[in-house]
């Protein structure tokens, strides 16, 4: 096991030969301007290797975890997973200050044996909230309906999960065998750039709400980092390569936080 190989939340992460380096390297790169700072993570958490298995099949499994703040933002994380020849996984987080009327951004990006597994959205803080809904729901959904026809339909969602997506939620399964690189590369890629596009246009022009309407989005914050800490689909696989404590913690610590 090998761990801390990095100090600093801000350090960049080993990129060569990822999966999903571009995606990351784009999102750092578009929120630079706006004076990203270190955001407390533990060594232990920043960059973790461990190796897993069988005796006669050993796996090596490496988990890097990038992650800033700024003014308006509580948390920008990103989780890099990597298993040669099984998984590779970024999933990247923006989590807003209760102090600005701002949605989540959300970008699930997974390899697994059978294909890629692939979402996008910018998601309400207050789900249902007219407030949320006028910012930026029609936005949202214009991208929408503009890139999900060039992927296959990534099948239905959790029921309980529904409310904490937007109309513009874009989710697809990515086979392999259908020019799964070109889909990824040429067109996923610049999806992927619009949503956080739009994102940081919506950013530019967000003033700070009142201390009641505060109140409100820290809870729907809360319901939201609740449901996911819970639901992680991504726990079993952890676990797997990391074992329960490590796994937990991670998920409660680092990946959804209930930040006050």
């Amino acid at each position: 096991m090998v761990n801390s190989l990095r100090k600093n939340s801000l350090d960049p992460i080993s990129l060569d030969g990822w999966r999903w380096a571009p995606f990351l390297d784009y999102a750092i790169k578009s929120l630079e301007p706006f004076q990203l700072q270190s955001y407390p993570i533990n060594s232990y958490f920043l960059d973790h290797q461990n190796e897993f298995g069988s005796k006669a099949k050993r796996e090596k499994a490496h988990t890097q975890t990038w992650a800033a703040k700024t003014s308006k933002f509580r948390q920008i994380r990103a989780a890099c997973v990597e298993v040669r020849n099984f998984t590779s996984v970024l999933n990247f987080v923006v989590l807003p200050s209760k102090f600005y009327e701002l949605p989540f951004f959300g970008a699930d990006l997974v390899t697994l044996p059978s294909g890629h597994l692939l979402a996008l959205d910018l998601q309400p803080a207050i789900c249902e909230d007219k407030i949320q809904m006028s910012l930026f729901y029609d936005k949202v959904n214009e991208l929408n309906e503009y890139w999900n026809g060039y992927f296959p339909n990534g099948g239905s969602i959790p029921e309980g999960a529904k409310k904490y997506f937007s109309p513009g939620f874009l989710w697809t399964r990515i086979p392999f065998g259908i020019d799964s690189d070109s889909l990824i590369n040429n067109f996923f890629f610049s999806a992927f750039c619009d949503y956080l596009n739009l994102y940081i246009d919506l950013l530019k022009n967000v003033e700070r709400v009142s201390g009641e309407r505060s109140a409100l989005l820290c809870d729907g914050q809360k319901s939201y980092l609740r449901y996911r800490s819970e639901k992680d689909p991504a726990r079993g696989m952890l676990t797997r390569f990391y074992g329960s404590e490590w796994t937990e913690s991670y998920i409660n610590q680092i990946l959804f936080p209930i930040i006050e």
